[in-house]
């Protein structure tokens, strides 16, 4: 079995801290690891998996191969989508990408939350065993109560098993009082987004089901360049297929679908509350992190990432503060949150993308004055790192070292710089930045000049593939 993780999603209503350039799936939200690490150590003691494949965006890619190498963990293939197209072609590119037709798929969302871990491996090798035979098995979390935000399964027919259910329906989410139906009844289960396939047998379903979807996606998987890190999805190809998630593509209108259910303490952490609610909590009923001074408050989600944040007087509400923004939210409205990102995107604003750190597969950068004609940066290159060859049209450059040693590449020049040297690179000069040490490379760069903007790089040469 196959674990394949979909790690596209951009997670806009934990903003500030989930951004587009690096979304909640990166982020150690709830332990010390990140979601997407999570995702894969709790399937440690799963008998006969095969090493994973991770379906992302090219963006992340860096961020997704670090993650993986922190673990010890070689995927079996990383795939770049060029464009976001939903979850089925995702899952259609991983089943083209298998090694055997008749491997099961255990699809994966990168961004869960999952207690029980002993309950939810029972489930995936419940699941399994039905899969064998050709069904394509969803898991249905056994609901705790009215829920608006997610969608439902209805089950069918009992299995012979006694265990699993024929799927009868998928259904929208729905409104409180028709959710409320649903629990009552005891025949309905949220619906998770996880699915166990062979391969085979969810490309047959899709070609019966969505067939431009498929012929785009086999041209995308013929058109692909295969790398060592990665596999870039041919871009004209999967441009042009049909977005769709794999619920409307496959499962709404196959008859094969059986639902497993799965009570494991399941949240997709979809909202700050959702976050609240996986959270350790205390005597107020409050989630803090971070350097966080609470007075008559309960109830409240309180994060800080840099400053000490004091709050007096608040209940049931949400406040977030990061480097560049800070959101307060009733913990009821936590869903609007993605109007701010709206906003911000309207506005032609970087908040809704990136952090005022920027992580780069070299290391990154933390962007920590900005002026008319002036920015300043502090960078960390890890060791061993390097950036690309470079130059700028409209900005030069001042490097100082603050720790570690630089190898510099400036035009014809080849300089070495340890603590306290620094150099200048001009208008138009090619250049480039190396860490030849053991220890990570600490500088502090300010750029002048009349645009200072990112895309103002010309590549020469990147050992990450990323030349123009």
């Amino acid at each position: 079995m196959i674990p394949v993780i979909l790690s596209g999603g951009s997670g806009t209503r934990l903003w500030p801290l989930s951004r587009s350039q690096y979304p909640k799936q990166f982020l150690p939200l709830v332990t010390d690891n990140s979601m997407l690490q999570e995702t894969l150590m709790r399937l440690e003691g799963l008998d006969d998996l095969s090493a994973p494949i991770v379906v992302c965006n090219e963006d992340h890619r860096f961020m997704v191969a670090e993650q993986l190498r922190e673990m010890g963990v070689e995927a079996q293939a990383i795939l770049l989508e060029p464009v976001g197209r939903n979850t089925a072609p995702a899952v259609a590119m991983a089943a083209l990408s298998a090694q055997s037709p008749d491997e099961l798929l255990l699809i994966l969302a990168a961004d869960h939350v999952i207690i029980d871990i002993e309950r939810y491996q029972s489930a995936i090798r419940q699941a399994a065993d039905v899969a064998g035979s050709g069904a394509l098995v969803t898991f249905g979390i056994v609901p705790t109560g009215p829920e608006t935000g997610y969608g439902y399964i209805k089950r069918g027919v009992e299995q012979p098993d006694a265990a699993t259910y024929r799927v009868e329906k998928f259904v929208e989410k729905p409104d409180l009082g028709t959710a409320t139906g649903y629990i009552e009844s005891g025949d309905y289960y949220w619906n998770s987004g996880m699915f166990v396939f062979k391969a085979s047998r969810f490309l047959e379903e899709l070609e019966r089901h969505n067939p431009d979807m498929l012929a785009a996606c086999r041209k995308a998987h013929q058109s692909a360049i295969v790398s060592p890190d990665f596999t870039r999805l041919g871009k004209e190809a999967f441009s042009a297929c049909p977005a769709d998630s794999i619920d409307y593509a496959v499962m709404e209108k196959t008859d094969q679908a059986v639902v497993v259910p799965l009570d494991a303490g399941w949240n997709d952490v979809g909202s700050w509350s959702a976050l609240w609610d996986v959270a350790g909590k205390d005597s107020q009923g409050n989630a803090l992190k971070g350097d966080v001074l609470c007075v008559d408050t309960k109830n409240s989600y309180i994060q800080s990432e840099n400053k000490l944040v004091a709050v007096v007087g608040l209940d049931d509400m949400v406040v977030v503060e990061t480097d560049d923004a800070v959101m307060v939210s009733p913990r009821s409205r936590v869903q609007e949150v993605k109007q701010i990102v709206d906003l911000l995107k309207a506005a032609g604003r970087c908040e809704f993308e990136t952090h005022r750190k920027v992580y780069r597969p070299w290391g990154y950068y933390d962007s920590i004055d900005l002026g008319e004609r002036h920015q300043a940066k502090r960078i960390v290159v890890n060791p061993g790192a390097k950036l690309s060859l470079q130059m700028h049209h409209h900005r030069a450059e001042h490097w100082i070292v603050v720790k570690g040693t630089a190898s510099v590449t400036r035009g014809e020049e080849v300089l070495l710089l340890s603590e306290n040297q620094s150099t200048y690179i001009p208008i138009g000069t090619t250049h480039s930045l190396e860490n030849p040490g053991v220890i990570p490379l600490e500088m502090v760069e300010v750029q002048t000049g009349s645009y200072l903007g990112e895309d103002d790089i010309v590549r020469f040469e990147d050992r990450y593939g990323r030349t123009d």
